[in-house]
């Protein structure tokens, strides 16, 4: 199954795409050898060059082993895989599972909430006029998971630790592709304005709650996304 491209990929990132996708669509699945370099260059219509480069950083990243003289295989990339590995995967958001989506909503509940806190220790004013804008954000989708994002990235941006904008940049694509089905539902709309709200309120009090509104808001979102995944609303 492919994922429809947006626009033309240069030759080593198409060889990418081509792989990957037919990783995680099954057609090469774990343990599974993968045909010749010729036979796949063609396939996939890059040089061999090409081809051979892709193969080394998927194997770099653990998607796969390349043994000279033998076939290369695909790895359990589930528990042979590292962050670069996770960071390539996000980018075909379409063909994650449910499951593993949800996966990672459970990881950015553990993340996320320091670092806000954190974020916003450093800049409670920054914090406190961009909340603010939730009163005059329109009853759209697209419109809330643009002001969602742009709060995450304030958070790691503000965290003063450069490791978490690298992590949150790495789950963009992945963002894009769950925040309109989560923002479709009058729910999750309603649950972010009372997460914006009681943040904005404690903010402005001063309070030291910040880590424990925003843990309890991304938990209320798992639940939601939880609810939404088992009525099988996205696709």
């Amino acid at each position: 199954m492919d994922i429809e491209l947006k626009q033309p990929l240069r030759p080593a990132l198409y060889a990418e795409y081509k792989l990957v996708t037919s990783i995680l669509d099954g057609t090469y699945p774990p343990g599974s050898s993968l045909p010749s370099e010729r036979l796949l260059a063609e396939k996939f219509h890059v040089t061999r060059p090409t081809l051979r480069e892709t193969l080394h950083r998927l194997s770099s990243e653990g998607w796969l082993t390349i043994q000279h003289g033998r076939a290369t295989t695909i790895n359990d990339y589930w528990t042979e895989g590292g962050l670069r590995l996770l960071g390539t995967l996000a980018r075909y958001g379409e063909l994650l599972s449910k499951e593993f989506i949800s996966c990672l909503l459970e990881v950015r509940v553990v993340m996320l909430p320091p670092v806000a806190r954190f974020a916003i220790i450093n800049a409670p004013d920054l914090f406190a006029d961009y909340l603010s804008g939730y009163t005059n954000l329109e009853d759209d989708p697209e419109k809330f998971a643009s002001f969602d994002w742009e709060l995450q990235v304030l958070y790691a941006r503000h965290s003063r630790n450069p490791v978490y904008p690298l992590i949150l940049n790495d789950f963009s694509s992945v963002f894009r592709i769950l925040a309109p089905h989560y923002f479709s539902l009058k729910k999750g709309r309603n649950s972010s304005r009372t997460y914006y709200r009681k943040l904005l309120a404690a903010i402005k009090k001063g309070d030291n709650d910040a880590e424990g509104i925003v843990r309890e808001a991304l938990q209320k979102s798992l639940t939601i996304w939880g609810e939404l995944a088992t009525k099988k609303e996205i696709t």
